[in-house]
């Protein structure tokens, strides 16, 4: 029997073998440091799990996440909302779990790092997904780290030099999502993996897993290292990341100086 449990940020379910984790914080579900706390909890309880071989993470019926939330940046928050984000990330990437995100709405900067480390993303054809970060003065971490991995260094580049958005069709044409489809479909879809991946053994997924990403897990826990750093000791310095930071909540447009 399915067990489900409620926080304040997200919702999770125990439906052995699958554990679902939703995000609850609307209207866009955006990462505070709340939700970071709720969703390291959850994910060091699934991995606990001995019946649970596979983790679902999602947003409500309207949209995955638009992202870490913005207050979190000034500089007396943005460090230990780094450390708390990231260690989320982490516990995602080193999971023996396979984890899936499944994609509507929504699905930017912190909320679009946290489905591309996902073993597999199911998007809704309109979708938005995108790293919007560079206009706010700053840069995505993660996507820094890993993105070019999934997509190619040119591709990766566009969309974290230029932040533009995408839509779900174009993220899985591209490779930032497994399958894209009509909004009606996306549940199906995930539920139809979900038979099949309960067919398999439990073990040799987890073992598989690991040999998998014996390679990538090392690049990435030094990239990630060193892109947290450069944010703190470099970006952090910058009049402008402080300028984007102070514009995005004051709603006016950023005057960029350079420095």
């Amino acid at each position: 029997m399915a067990v489900a449990s409620e926080l304040n940020r997200i919702a999770v379910e125990n439906a052995a073998p699958v554990f679902h984790i939703v995000l609850r914080h609307p209207p866009l579900n955006v990462i505070d440091v709340q939700m970071m706390q709720e969703l390291a909890q959850a994910l060091a309880e699934a991995e606990a799990m001995q019946d649970v071989f596979v983790i679902v993470l999602s947003g409500d019926s309207r949209t995955f996440s638009a992202g870490v939330d913005v207050a979190a940046h000034i500089p007396d928050k943005v460090e230990e909302m780094l450390a708390r984000f990231h260690s989320v990330i982490r516990a995602v990437v080193a999971s023996k779990k396979i984890t899936i995100a499944a994609v509507r709405g929504h699905c930017l900067g912190g909320g679009a790092e946290l489905a591309m480390v996902c073993d597999m993303a199911f998007t809704s054809d309109s979708a938005q997904w995108g790293f919007p970060e560079i206009r706010l003065g700053c840069y995505p971490p993660v996507a820094c780290a890993s993105l070019a991995g999934l997509i190619g260094q040119k591709r990766a580049a566009e969309l974290i030099l230029t932040g533009r958005s995408i839509k779900g069709s174009e993220a899985a044409e591209i490779g930032l999502a497994n399958r894209s489809l009509p909004d009606g479909e996306l549940g199906d879809a995930v539920k139809d993996f979900l038979d099949h991946l309960s067919k398999l053994s439990p073990s040799a997924l987890a073992i598989a897993k690991k040999a998998f990403y014996a390679w990538d897990s090392m690049h990435f826990d030094k990239g990630l290292a060193r892109a947290e750093r450069i944010y703190i000791d470099d970006l952090m310095k910058t009049y402008d990341a402080h300028e984007g930071i102070r514009a995005f909540m004051e709603k006016r447009s950023p005057k960029w100086t350079g420095k």
